[in-house]
């Protein structure tokens, strides 16, 4: 049953719980204590709203950052991942594979301010090899969204 639930709320956090015990064959108590004990234990993390900023007027600066480190002895990339993470500036912190060792990404309302982000805070710090500051011009498709508009298709059925 948990993961039918982890399915259907990542899809959509605002499903109606009685709707979902519904699909699922089980009461809505069952769920909400499901759920519950998800939020516990650290499965569901948090519940986020996707906005298209574009759309609302306000200018947003999304950077995919990638980041080429030195692991600390004893600790690997925990505790320089864990030294990006909390800047309050940072969304995400991945570690991946290939050229790079992190990829962060941030947002700001200029690319001034990403830019003093990454200059002024992130190559700094010790373990900081190098940097690649990618930023996204257009989002297309966002955890599994569309964001751009799909063309009408104008043709005429016959």
């Amino acid at each position: 049953m948990r993961e039918k639930i982890l399915t259907f709320i990542e899809k959509n956090s605002r499903i109606d719980l009685k709707e979902l015990a519904i699909v699922l064959g089980v009461d809505e108590a069952s769920v909400v204590n499901e759920l519950q004990k998800m939020e516990e234990e650290h499965i569901i993390c948090g519940y986020h709203t996707l906005i298209d900023w574009d759309k609302a007027g306000i200018e947003k600066v999304t950077a995919l950052i990638e980041v080429r480190v030195t692991p600390q002895r004893g600790m690997g990339f925990d505790k320089v991942a864990e030294r990006i993470y909390n800047y309050p500036e940072v969304n995400s912190v991945y570690l991946i594979s290939g050229g790079f060792d992190f990829m962060v990404t941030i947002e700001g309302k200029t690319l001034r301010e990403v830019s003093q982000f990454v200059s002024d805070k992130l190559s700094p710090l010790d373990s900081v090899l190098s940097t690649k500051t990618n930023f996204i011009l257009k989002k297309y498709k966002d955890h599994g969204t569309v964001m751009a508009e799909q063309a009408k298709d104008e043709r005429i059925e016959m």
